[in-house]
């Protein structure tokens, strides 16, 4: 049953990218999700927030994995992080979808699971400056601020509403119309027709 869905912490992740994509997994309650981490140290995100991952990456239960979602950081910039490599590699092969934003794109670029889908990232040329090995830049799309193509989520570093509608798309959560209604009003304000009539309710 794949009920888990798995998000990467380390030392130096984005905290913002994925912030509105996590509250609303956890927001119908039918989703485990779970820190994983590099080890079980804890980690310092980019905003300064404290995070005790509760299983490592070589912990991953592909049979229940729903979804990884890797962060934008420094980290991955660098080139390091192989590890995490190896797990969104894994994680696809298994049947299960993979999500990165920002500089977290990269990870998937280096997992080669770019090459054959349509994807996005910061700006163009982002990924090919960073991997070597990267061979689908026919595939990018500069249009978009995030997409889900071949069970991959990718999604520009201004792009976390975007990406978090991809994720709540990917999960199936709420309906078509309910999904549409919460971008409205988490990109553009616009308050959905339960809430149009309760201007005080919005302001609040």
């Amino acid at each position: 049953m794949r009920d888990t869905v798995y998000f990467l912490a380390f030392d130096g992740f984005a905290d913002w990218h994925a912030a509105q994509a996590l509250c609303e997994i956890r927001r119908p309650g039918e989703w485990r999700l779970q820190t994983v981490g590099f080890s079980m140290q804890p980690v310092l995100s980019m905003g300064g927030l404290r995070v005790v991952p509760e299983l490592t990456l070589d912990q991953l239960d592909l049979k229940r994995a729903a979804l990884l979602i890797i962060p934008g950081g420094y980290l991955w910039e660098r080139g390091q992080g192989e590890e995490a490599v190896a797990a969104a590699r894994r994680v696809h092969a298994a049947g299960a979808p993979v999500a990165g934003i920002d500089s977290g794109v990269l990870v998937l670029a280096r997992a080669g699971l770019l090459d054959a889908c349509r994807h996005t990232g910061s700006w163009p040329g982002h990924i090919g400056a960073h991997v070597p090995t990267y061979a689908g830049a026919e595939q990018y799309d500069a249009h978009v601020l995030a997409v889900s193509d071949g069970g991959v989520i990718t999604a520009s570093q201004l792009g976390s509403v975007e990406f978090a509608r991809e994720v709540i798309r990917t999960l199936d959560l709420y309906s078509p119309s309910d999904r549409e209604h919460w971008f409205r009003l988490f990109k553009h304000a616009m308050p959905p027709p339960w809430l149009a009539s309760e201007p005080a309710a919005v302001a609040a």
